[in-house]
C-alpha cells in the first residue's frame, strides 16, 4: 500500500479564530498574518492504495463548490477544483476512487465532493464509484445542525449524499467498506460524532496494532494545535476536545501512529513526540507524501 498526500483548494482565515482563546502573541510564532489578520490554511487529502484492495480517499478539503463572492468571503484563494489537479497528478481520478472517507461534513472538508460552481446549475456530486463513510451522530448534526454551526454545513449535501445509494454510515470501529483495515476513533468536542480514521499498521505488540497513520481532521488541524491547551474558536466544546485530544495523543505516541494534517500549510505528516515535562510535539516531519510505503 502507497500514501499520497494530495493538496485541495487552500484558504486563509482569520487567525484569532483558528486559534480560540490564544493571544495573537502566542500564535503569530507559529503562523505567518497577513493584514487582515489572517493565516494560511491547507485543505490536504490522504490517498491510500490499495487499502483492503481499494483505493480510498480520506477526506475531500473544500473544492470550488461556492460561487465567487462566498469564495472571497470563506477565503478560498483558487477558484479550479485543487484537488482533481492533485488526483492527476499523482495518476488517478475522482472516477477511480472507491471509499471516501469523511471525518465531518463541514464544508472546508467534504466541499471537495462537489463539482465546481457554475451559473445555474445546482450542486452536483463527484466520485461516482465511491462508497461515502461519515459518522451515523455527525450525519444526524449535518441534517438539523445547531445555529451555532449551520453555516458550516452545504445544505444541499446529506440529501445528495443519501440519494446516491452509496452511504455508509458508522457507528462503531470500523465499517463495511474497510474492514479491519481501517479503525475509527471519535471525538465530540469539534464536533458531534468526527470521525478519526487510523490506517491500521503493519505491526501488533500486546495485541494492539502499532505504526499506522491517524487522519487528524480538526481534532488537530497542524502542528501548533498538538500543544494540549490549544484549541479553535469553531470547536463546539473547548474543553472536552482538549480531554479527548490528550488521550488521542498519549495513545498514538504509545502505538507509534503517525499524524497526517490537513490544514498544515507546511507538514503533511509527523510523529509525535513528548518532552521532559510532557508537553506534546512533533519529529520526522514531512511536508508531502508521494507514494511513500505505510511502514516507511
Amino acid at each position: 500500500m502507497k500514501l499520497w498526500s494530495l493538496l485541495g483548494n487552500s484558504q486563509k482565515l482569520d487567525g484569532g479564530a483558528m486559534f480560540g482563546n490564544a493571544p495573537k502573541a502566542l500564535w503569530a510564532r507559529w503562523m505567518a498574518v497577513d493584514a487582515d489578520n489572517r493565516i494560511d490554511l491547507a485543505c490536504r487529502a490522504l490517498l491510500a492504495s490499495p487499502l483492503n484492495g481499494k483505493t480510498v480517499l480520506f477526506e475531500t478539503g473544500i473544492g470550488a463548490f461556492f460561487p465567487p463572492p462566498l469564495r472571497e468571503r470563506y477565503g478560498v484563494v483558487e477558484g479550479r477544483h485543487v484537488l482533481l489537479d492533485s488526483l492527476a497528478a499523482a495518476g488517478f481520478s475522482h472516477e477511480d476512487i472507491d471509499v471516501v472517507v469523511l471525518s465531518h461534513l463541514h464544508f472546508d472538508h467534504a466541499g471537495g465532493l462537489l463539482a465546481p460552481w457554475a451559473e445555474g446549475r445546482a450542486p452536483e456530486l463527484l466520485f461516482p464509484n465511491a462508497t461515502f463513510v461519515v459518522g451515523r451522530d455527525h450525519f444526524e448534526r449535518a441534517r438539523h445542525p445547531h445555529p451555532r454551526d449551520r453555516a458550516s454545513f452545504i445544505p444541499e449535501l446529506p440529501a445528495l449524499l443519501e440519494a446516491s445509494g452509496r452511504l455508509e454510515l458508522v457507528d462503531g470501529d470500523h465499517s463495511a467498506a474497510l474492514g479491519e483495515a481501517v479503525r475509527f476513533h471519535h471525538s465530540d468536542g469539534h464536533t458531534p460524532g468526527l470521525l478519526l480514521a487510523e490506517i491500521v499498521g503493519p505491526e501488533t505488540v500486546d495485541g494492539q496494532p502499532h505504526g499506522g497513520v491517524v487522519f487528524c481532521a480538526d481534532l488537530i488541524p497542524g502542528r501548533p494545535w498538538v500543544h494540549v491547551p490549544i484549541t479553535m474558536g469553531y470547536d463546539r466544546n473547548p474543553e472536552l476536545l482538549i480531554d479527548e485530544k490528550r488521550a488521542f495523543l498519549e495513545d498514538k505516541l504509545a502505538r507509534d501512529v503517525r499524524l497526517f494534517f490537513t490544514h498544515d500549510p507546511g507538514c503533511a505528516l509527523a510523529q509525535v513526540v513528548r518532552d521532559d515535562k510532557g508537553r506534546f510535539a512533533t519529529a520526522h516531519e514531512y511536508p508531502e507524501l508521494h507514494a511513500r510505503p505505510l511502514a516507511a
